[in-house]
């Protein structure tokens, strides 16, 4: 079901009846907003049969909604690996080869785009530049700027923001609160205590990156606090010890460099946050 994002739909949709479209989008705007459910619901309403499409209920639509419409493809990252590989990229490359199952559109959506390593990056922009046919790619991405600015600058950007409707996931928020709840006490504690919090993780199963997100929140949100920006609630996120609105800043910039780096590098992630708690 697509919550909100009704200037975006409306302007795709115009383009579509007009057969306007571009070959390339990219979609940005912060994570769990919609934007896939928004492309799934657009893939729909271009390759519905019926006059009021998306019907919902044709073989298209309900296909699409399975994930196994042959002429609709997403590309994600793997569970078990840490970013989208160039072998997914070739992949989507001989998918759209084909010409269309039902004599529509070829859609391949990227999503976490910003997860393609350079090699998949490289690849991909060799599709951008060579569309075939009726093609529509769709790259999701909540950091545009990880990509190769030669990959945005060749997509038609569309941004998203968060829709006031939408609900929240209890389930990631439970467990955003659990990772900060033991995070905050280790933060203001001494390097020992750092050491052991670190050593007590087992990142087969704990991803850094989920505990980097954690931490940007929470910092962000602290940065509006102590700036006066935003009032500090009842129930808030508790402050840090001796540390500086300079501080907090140059933290917030460590945990996005060292989230590129994740994306980008073969980092150690133990050593990787025990050096971040140190700058505590």
């Amino acid at each position: 079901m697509l919550i909100g994002h009704k200037k975006q739909w409306e302007f795709l949709k115009k383009k579509f009846e007009l057969n306007q479209l571009s070959h390339a989008y990219l979609f940005t705007g912060a994570k769990e907003i919609g934007k896939r459910t928004f492309v799934i619901e657009f893939a729909k309403l271009i390759t519905c049969k019926d006059k009021n499409s998306p019907c919902q209920k044709c073989f298209s639509c309900q296909a699409i909604e399975r994930g196994n419409f042959p002429d609709f493809k997403i590309i994600t990252k793997k569970d078990d690996k840490t970013e989208i590989d160039i072998s997914q990229i070739r992949e989507a490359q001989n998918f759209l080869s084909y010409k269309s199952y039902y004599g529509s559109f070829k859609i391949v959506v990227v999503d976490g785009a910003e997860k393609m390593n350079q090699e998949a990056q490289s690849c991909f922009l060799k599709t951008l530049e060579e569309p075939k046919g009726q093609t529509l790619l769709v790259i999701i991405s909540s950091n545009p700027d990880m990509m190769l600015q030669t990959i945005n600058s060749r997509c038609q950007t569309i941004k998203f923001f968060k829709p006031k409707d939408l609900p929240v996931n209890s389930e990631r928020l439970k467990k955003e609160e659990e990772i900060l709840k033991e995070l905050i006490p280790v933060i203001n504690s001494n390097l020992a205590d750092k050491f052991k919090y670190v050593k007590s993780i087992d990142f087969e199963k704990q991803n850094l990156s989920e505990i980097l997100e954690v931490m940007q929140k929470y910092l962000r949100r602290l940065l509006l606090v102590e700036t006066g920006v935003e009032k500090k609630k009842e129930n808030d996120v508790p402050g840090l010890i001796n540390c500086s609105i300079k501080k907090i800043k140059n933290i917030i910039n460590l945990v996005e460099n060292i989230n590129n780096k994740l994306l980008f590098t073969n980092v150690n992630p133990k050593l990787a946050l025990e050096i971040l708690l140190m700058e505590f």
